[in-house]
């Protein structure tokens, strides 16, 4: 989720800002006394946030493989020639914003199981279980989420690890064979079709990156496509494999991505990705839309619990506590994306993050024992 400041889209930043506050919405509607206070008000509204509102991320499965593929591969030329070095750099800036969020989220829980009881507040954390979440294991070491949504970070930084291993290897492949002038786009449109008839059918795979590759396979593809000579026969080819994968098994979160794949083919194509049309604050928006996604939940479990501990059990009030606790998760997600995503972070405060985050996780570990 998190891009490159100096190069911005404003056009995917809209997206982003969009599914982001979608994504937020559906977990205040699931989570937390509030929403099933507020519901008799709102019912339409909050079964369908709750069906349809966690589709969005496919979007950003998609977006993300397009800007991977404008900067690491911006003519279907890997550019990759350390894949070590890039791995590592997204790994930093997403678990900066990431653990600064999350050691608010296990104050956050602490707090909430001292004013209320619900199924929504996650359980103590043991040592192994944040050790997990700091090296982005939580969802293949099969460990309790300490914050809603967080698996899509470790599914980020594998698909991203893998799409640059992937254009590493087409370089030392192209090195060999010369005459082979595609292997990147052989690569990522092979696995981008094993993902979406195999492993994405299949949610035994649902912790790897291999069961969402072919959202963000889609992404990739469709750069290379609409910068090509060839963008007919490959729009053609594009939408024919989002047709067979969704005949053979229809899949909401594939219709949604083959859609956002198709808007951002187009919109390139007619160079409306930098439109001056789209409004300047949902750009802003969009900017701080990783951090927003990741404030969102310890803001929630906050105002959760006051709601339910200190005011009336009455829909209304409920209710502008879930207005409340959107607006103060975008204002919270503004200031940390200020802070840790735009401003430049100093290595004193990377290793003091994991400190702090373990530290607030062994206390809260006594506290709750």
């Amino acid at each position: 989720m998190p891009t490159d400041y100096r190069a911005r889209i404003p056009l995917i930043d809209s997206l982003k800002a969009l599914c982001c506050l979608l994504i937020v919405a559906h977990h205040l509607a699931i989570y937390g006394p509030m929403p099933e206070i507020a519901y008799p008000l709102i019912p339409g509204l909050i079964d369908w946030l709750r069906a349809y509102g966690r589709i969005a991320v496919q979007l950003f499965f998609v977006s993300a493989g397009f800007l991977c593929a404008a900067k690491y591969a911006p003519q279907g030329l890997s550019l990759v020639t350390n894949p070590v070095a890039h791995i590592r750099r997204r790994y930093w800036r997403l678990i900066t914003p990431y653990l600064a969020a999350l050691t608010l989220a296990v104050v956050s829980a602490a707090i909430a199981r001292i004013w209320m009881q619900h199924e929504s507040i996650p359980g103590v954390p043991n040592l192994f279980q944040l050790l997990a979440h700091i090296f982005l294991l939580h969802n293949l070491l099969n460990q309790e989420v300490l914050s809603a949504g967080i698996w899509y970070v470790a599914i980020d930084f594998q698909l991203f690890a893998l799409m640059i291993l992937m254009l590493w290897i087409a370089n030392r492949i192209q090195d060999r064979y010369p005459g082979l002038k595609t292997p990147g786009l052989i690569l990522i449109f092979s696995l981008t079709t094993v993902s979406l008839f195999f492993f994405n059918r299949d949610s035994h795979w649902d912790n790897t990156a291999l069961y969402f590759f072919g959202s963000y396979g889609l992404g990739v593809l469709i750069y290379w496509v609409a910068a090509s000579e060839h963008r007919v026969v490959g729009f053609f080819v594009l939408i024919v494999l989002i047709l067979a994968a969704l005949t053979i098994e229809f899949r909401s979160r594939i219709a949604v991505a083959g859609g956002a794949m198709l808007v951002l083919g187009a919109a390139q194509h007619f160079d409306f990705l930098h439109s001056k049309l789209i409004p300047s604050w949902l750009t802003y928006l969009g900017r701080a839309s990783y951090s927003i996604f990741l404030i969102h939940f310890p803001v929630l479990l906050i105002v959760n619990a006051v709601f339910f501990k200190f005011l009336p059990h009455q829909a209304s009030t409920q209710l502008a506590g879930l207005l409340l606790a959107l607006s103060l998760s975008i204002g919270a997600g503004i200031a940390i994306s200020w802070w840790l995503e735009i401003r430049p972070v100093s290595n004193r405060v990377r290793l003091l993050l994991p400190v702090g985050f373990v530290t607030c996780g062994v206390l809260a570990m006594f506290a709750g024992g």
